[in-house]
């Protein structure tokens, strides 16, 4: 079974060593691993997908807590949650295919991103299966994939789910001056 599992993690070097070879030692693989900024500087938010039993996620999510630099963690797969993926793929293209995978982009909402004389570049977001769904597309319509680059699963659980939400919510209008009804770092006028 697929785990996604976010970590909230200090932004510091050696925090992605030090998840990836806990789950070395766990003899579990990552199938993605995706790491980026969070709303606050000081903190990465890394979502981490994994192929376990069922009964191994409380595990690994306990073993997460325990290293150091590790601030939250959530097991996103449980609850309500948006996960998209981001795909660029490079199709080889002349000017007698291009309309078709004009078309193909408009279906798949897909964004084209780069034309060169011989290729095409494609930018699509969504589900792993819309992603699979365009790269089947392509290959079932003869089209050569010349590169593919995949972001692997990003997720977050829908609506108010933490205290720390909740939290900045309360907050929120103590934090910001208002003026005119726009944020302080907004010029009024």
């Amino acid at each position: 079974m697929l785990h996604t599992f976010v970590a909230l993690v200090e932004n510091k070097p050696g925090v992605l060593t030090r998840v990836a070879s806990l789950f070395r030692r766990l003899n579990i693989n990552i199938t993605s691993l995706t790491v980026g900024e969070s709303e606050r500087a000081d903190v990465s938010r890394m979502t981490i997908v994994a192929e376990a039993a069922p009964d191994r996620a409380h595990r690994i999510m306990a073993s997460l807590y325990k290293l150091e630099n590790v601030l939250e963690v959530d097991d996103v797969g449980r609850h309500s949650a948006v996960v998209r993926e981001l795909a660029m793929v490079k199709v080889a293209a002349g000017p007698q295919t291009r309309a078709h995978l004009f078309e193909l982009a408009k279906v798949f909402h897909a964004r084209i991103v780069d034309l060169a004389p011989e290729s095409l570049m494609l930018e699509i977001t969504g589900g792993a299966s819309k992603i699979e769904g365009l790269v089947q597309v392509l290959v079932e319509s003869d089209y050569r994939i010349l590169e593919m680059a995949r972001t692997g699963r990003m997720a977050m659980r829908r609506g108010q789910h933490t205290s720390r939400v909740l939290e900045a919510l309360r907050e929120a209008p103590s934090s910001q001056s208002v003026l005119a009804g726009k944020p302080k770092h907004v010029a009024a006028g």
